[in-house]
């Protein structure tokens, strides 16, 4: 599979200066992690979870979580863990309507650590389609156990599968608390690293604890009490030296029309012809606050986001496109030649570009240039977005 790959060829080329490479479940663990993209959950109570996983990897979704957790209630868990197990098992039968080269790679959240080894159980030879599990609520004391249940699923399962444990504790949102926390969560991971893939953020939980909900007018780093654990959660687990993990963006939990506040904040400058349209139906949306979020995660260091309604998928893979600006800078400060450091003018000439101090960025943004591709000169983030949704038939 590959990203963009619900493209038709004709409109990759004439998008991509590079396109987006080909991966799979089995490709490395640093190449999956920045590959996740957008990761779309979806309740496992639903009926047509296996259909459901067919149209949106036909849409462009590479990731998907199907969750037992916060999104179905207590007592829809027995029923959901049967549906699961019902609905992969359909998805891996012969005629499944999808090639199982290109499932999106599939995660489990679950709620306790049993329920990972009970699960690949229960799946037998369909547990192959899974890549991995969504492990809640993550701190050392309550993580390990899981870790220990998903390394003996593997040994099981005989296939490799990956933890996601997501950030979310009260502990790591208190201040007095949160050094401790975050130190004992890094001991954690670093002890199972091999099977971390990635670590994701409930951003959700962390307003929960102080009875906030930001409006769609607002981004996560809007909100000082959660930017600050971003911020914290980056330092300690997201260095750049090789002892960081990737780490994805917040969940956006609006996708229906509100009142709104502000003035857009999409730049109206960027939308010409029928792109104005796009802008229009992004604003009628609330899609701007989104689009503006995962530039700040970005900037922040992390990669990839959570969401929970088709709608998002493509704003956030259009968004991790490279531009030709950046890969020329990217490729010019990891020259060979330039091994020994030094400043360097960009070949735009609008920047200069420090080999030292960059070439981490540099790094990652090759990375992503590999798994999203790189734009032509001229086409941007519109171009995307208007191709996408031709070739999706329905709205952003």
């Amino acid at each position: 599979m590959r990203h963009f790959g619900q493209l038709p060829p004709e409109v990759r080329r004439a998008l991509f200066q590079h396109e987006p490479a080909e991966f799979t479940a089995n490709s490395p663990g640093r190449t999956l992690a920045a590959a996740l993209g957008a990761t779309l959950y979806c309740p496992a109570t639903r009926t047509s979870l296996a259909a459901d996983v067919v149209k949106q990897a036909r849409r462009g979704v590479r990731s998907m979580v199907l969750c037992l957790e916060d999104s179905i209630s207590d007592a829809e868990v027995a029923g959901a863990e049967g549906n699961l197990t019902r609905q992969v098992a359909q998805l891996a039968a012969p005629g499944a309507g999808l090639p199982q080269r290109d499932v999106p790679l599939l995660f489990v959240r679950v709620r306790e650590p049993e329920q990972i080894t009970d699960l690949v159980k229960r799946l037998g030879p369909s547990a192959a389609l899974l890549s991995g599990f969504v492990l809640p609520k993550f701190t050392e004391e309550s993580g390990i156990p899981f870790l220990e249940a998903l390394a003996e699923a593997e040994a099981a399962a005989d296939r490799r599968l990956f933890a996601m444990p997501v950030l979310e504790s009260p502990a790591l949102l208190h201040l007095e608390t949160r050094a401790a926390t975050l130190a004992g969560i890094a001991r954690a991971v670093d002890k199972y690293r091999e099977r971390v893939l990635a670590l994701r953020l409930g951003v959700t939980d962390f307003c929960s604890a102080h009875g906030l909900r930001r409006t769609p007018e607002m981004t996560a780093y809007d909100v000082q009490l959660v930017a600050s654990v971003i911020g914290d959660v980056v330092n300690v687990l997201g260095r750049a030296d090789g002892s960081g993990y990737t780490v994805t963006g917040p969940v956006w939990e609006y996708f229906r029309l509100q009142e709104r506040m502000f003035k857009p904040q999409l730049r109206q400058s960027i939308f010409t012809g029928r792109a104005e349209e796009l802008r229009t139906a992004l604003i009628d949306h609330d899609m701007d606050g989104l689009l503006r979020e995962i530039e700040l995660d970005r900037a922040n260091g992390l990669l990839g986001k959570t969401c929970i309604h088709p709608s998002h998928v493509l704003p956030v893979h259009a968004l991790s496109v490279v531009s030709l600006e950046e890969y020329s800078d990217a490729t010019d400060i990891l020259r060979p030649e330039r091994s020994g450091g030094g400043v360097v003018r960009s070949a735009y000439t609008n920047k200069m570009n420090e080999v030292k101090p960059h070439r981490a960025w540099a790094e990652r943004t090759l990375l992503r240039a590999e798994l999203f591709g790189v734009a032509r000169e001229g086409v941007g983030f519109v171009d995307f977005l208007a191709a996408g949704v031709r070739a999706d038939g329905e709205p952003a």
